[in-house]
């Protein structure tokens, strides 16, 4: 049986509002991830060229990693987190804007491109909204552990907390281990393999450049298996989960928002 614009439940599987009160087919023209990606990489663009604005000519351009690398002052007011922000300066909402930042034009045009390659895949599989879920808030907990190291931890080689931490590689590596949770519960191989090369790959990466977050990207990794888990790829998606990606979006974002807001006295 056909199920119209206005039918209140599907008449095979029950979900609720099948059509979406006739916006479906527009919603598909953005794609899997409802343009999720692009707005994330026009997000990152924007504030990445508003961090470089601010630097006021302390814009950093010695090394391969620091090229166009905005000062710390700008990240700070923007809203980087790490155990200076988060602990010294009380801005503990930090954890969720720093995603949304990036140290260097290398730094975002290879997180730009992972961002590009993970989320409409895994659009695909859990959803648009729950795909968000998990981006946002394994963002949170990998920058959350990796303040809290920079505090409490001792350095290790290879593994120290961040003082000043920003970038999305907490959210992409969130995506990754959510890749690694649907491979256990699906019992995918394919899926298994992906996520075994970019976790390789995060590892590899985290051993040879100098300065990477190391214990945002486990944070987040972490993060994104254990919400995988939790929201069930092996179920459809609800209502209610658009209804919290929403949500987790907004704080997100609005985290960046009062970053502003509240770091302007710290520049006085």
């Amino acid at each position: 049986m056909l199920v119209g614009v206005n039918d209140e439940t599907c008449y095979n599987c029950g979900r609720r509002n099948p059509s979406l009160w006739g916006f479906a087919p527009a919603l598909r023209a953005l794609g899997t991830d409802l343009g999720f990606v692009p707005f994330v990489i026009g997000a990152c663009a924007v504030l990445y060229g508003l961090t470089l604005v601010f630097s006021a000519g302390s814009v950093g351009m010695s090394g391969l990693l620091s090229i166009l690398s905005p000062s710390n002052r700008a990240v700070f007011l923007f809203g980087a987190s790490g155990a200076i922000p988060v602990f010294t300066a009380g801005r503990w909402w930090t954890i969720f804007s720093a995603s949304w930042l990036h140290g260097g034009l290398l730094h975002i045009f290879m997180n730009m491109m992972a961002v590009r390659q993970l989320a409409p895949a895994i659009a695909e599989v859990f959803g648009p909204g729950r795909m968000v879920i998990i981006y946002t808030v394994s963002g949170a907990t990998g920058f959350g552990l990796s303040s809290f190291a920079g505090r409490f931890l001792p350095a290790l080689p290879f593994l120290a907390g961040g003082q000043f931490t920003l970038g999305a590689s907490a959210s992409i590596a969130g995506l990754i281990g959510a890749v690694l949770a649907y491979s256990q519960r699906s019992g995918s191989t394919l899926a298994r393999s992906y996520a075994s090369q970019y976790a390789i790959m995060l590892v590899i990466i985290g051993v040879l450049l100098p300065g990477i977050d190391n214990y945002a990207h486990m944070g987040g990794f972490g993060g994104g298996y254990l919400l995988a888990r939790m929201l069930d790829p092996m179920k459809a998606e609800r209502i209610d989960h658009m209804m919290i990606a929403l949500l987790c979006l907004g704080a997100s974002l609005l985290s960046v928002v009062v970053s502003v807001v509240h770091g302007v006295q710290f520049l006085r």
